[in-house]
């Protein structure tokens, strides 16, 4: 079979981070694939210890060939067992909130 020559290579330090997440958040991750327009796709992450993370790639085709070349990469929707999954604490509350919402 030939190699897909009309998308460039997922890039290595991508590969890298995505493998880094799951091997931290016990082996699994559900992939969620956000269009971002011009700048690219944004993978949204759930880990399967509920933890929250996100890249971004190129396109949506990069994005969903970057999630199959990593096991334990599911790609997923927002849908009601993927929002389930997600653990989210009051410190990432706080962060997402911003510095207004911690008093400063």
């Amino acid at each position: 079979m030939s190699e897909d020559t009309t998308h460039p290579p997922v890039r290595g330090a991508d590969q890298k981070a995505l493998r880094r997440f799951v091997r931290r958040h016990d082996g699994a991750a559900r992939a969620v694939i956000s269009p971002l327009g011009r700048p690219g796709a944004r993978i949204c992450l759930v880990g399967g210890d509920g933890a929250l993370g996100d890249l971004v790639v190129r396109d949506d085709e990069t994005a969903r060939r970057l999630c199959a070349s990593v096991p334990g990469v599911e790609i997923s929707d927002w849908d009601q067992p993927t929002v389930a999954a997600l653990a989210i604490g009051p410190e990432h509350r706080r962060r997402m909130a911003g510095p207004r919402a911690r008093g400063r």
